[in-house]
């Protein structure tokens, strides 16, 4: 089993920055891909981004391309979203996620994660 925690959310103002961390323990030498989805009141779960556990291979919604980025430090079993120019729209609840399936395309199999995390709450202020 895995376990994914989640730290990081809190209320920033639009253009601020926020780094979301997501700590994952258990069997975590089975994972492969790791990602982050957002889910706003009122709207499904999305796609945000992931990684492969190589590194080699990075997607993301097209909402948040060149302003957030997904990182990940395998040392200490930590996964990163480094959030930029945030944007009222950003406003969300973020779950890390885990899979052991792997892509050379990361976004092709994240969406089916077996592992999820509780959740971090962002919001921001226009």
């Amino acid at each position: 089993q895995v376990q994914l925690v989640e730290s990081g959310g809190g209320s920033v103002q639009a253009g601020d920055s926020l780094r979301l961390s997501c700590a994952a323990s258990g069997l975590t030498l089975s994972l492969n891909t790791l990602g982050w989805f957002r889910q706003a009141p009122g709207k499904e779960r999305e796609f945000v981004g992931c990684i492969n556990w190589n590194g080699v291979s990075t997607a993301y919604a097209e909402t948040v391309k060149g302003r957030f980025t997904a990182s990940k430090d395998n040392a200490k079993n930590m996964l990163y979203l480094q959030m930029n120019s945030m944007k009222a729209e950003d406003t969300a609840a973020y779950y890390c996620a885990a899979t052991r399936h792997y892509d050379i395309s990361c976004d092709r199999v994240i969406g089916d994660a077996e592992y999820w995390g509780q959740g971090t709450q962002v919001t921001v202020s226009s």
